[in-house]
């Protein structure tokens, strides 16, 4: 049997790279991670090749759940405090 070596990393830090084939995992187990987004970005990760190992339901679930979290940034303060029209 030929091994070849191959390395696993998450959707997060995936972003901005692009990869020959991925492979994600949907499983209910990781209900608190089944978000429309992660999926997507796993998705356009993919170059040729993109399998998702678990279950439809799990699929299912996750395209049907938006991520409404809101993001803790500094970037109003960065940016010069709020703006006026």
């Amino acid at each position: 049997m030929e091994l070849d070596l191959a390395y696993a990393i998450t959707i997060h830090k995936s972003q901005g790279s692009e990869f020959q084939a991925v492979i994600i995992p949907v499983l209910t187990q990781h209900f608190k991670m089944l978000y429309r987004n992660l999926i997507y970005t796993g998705l356009t990760r993919a170059r040729s090749l993109a399998i998702f190992v678990g279950t439809r339901k799990a699929l299912a679930m996750a395209v049907r759940q938006q991520d409404s979290s809101k993001r803790q940034t500094a970037l109003k303060l960065l940016l010069g405090g709020e703006r006026r029209g």
